[in-house]
């Protein structure tokens, strides 16, 4: 089936740690704000991504405690969610379709991928992801990924 990853917003740490760890024993992520793609890993993959959009180096990037800072973990790692940065959410807020496709198309020829990805099909995950951030800025909430293997 492959790896599942669930970007979602929530209010702080320990709530995004609920949205995992929940005591309805629903699917991760449930009355989140979120989406869930195959193949976009927020640590690996999409820090190529984070460089251009934010203007940070890679090293910078992963300096920040926010990137795939470790939020919970499930029954042995059944499922693990980890923080997005800041940056990353506030300069996905601010960008526009033709900004993102640009971003896509020079992050599409990264070596983060095993197999490269068509520019379409990340600028459409990027758009997903921007629309995320609108909305986590608009209410005041923080960027997170839920992993699940």
């Amino acid at each position: 089936m492959g790896v599942l990853f669930g970007y979602y917003a929530a209010r702080d740490d320990d709530d995004a740690g609920r949205a995992v760890r929940r005591d309805d024993g629903g699917p991760a992520g449930t009355g989140y704000d979120q989406f869930v793609v195959k193949g976009v890993d927020p640590v690996v993959q999409l820090l190529p991504a984070e460089v251009l959009l934010t203007g940070r180096s890679a090293e910078a990037v992963e300096a920040d405690p926010r990137h795939g800072g470790l939020i919970a973990t499930v029954r042995d790692g059944e499922v693990v969610s980890v923080s997005l940065t800041e940056a990353l959410r506030d300069s996905l807020a601010d960008c526009g379709p033709r900004q993102l496709g640009s971003v896509a198309r020079a992050w599409s020829g990264s070596d983060v991928f095993a197999v490269s990805p068509s520019a379409e099909g990340l600028a459409e995950f990027l758009e997903s992801l921007a629309a995320l951030a609108r909305r986590a800025v608009a209410h005041d909430r923080r960027l997170y990924c839920w992993i699940c293997p």
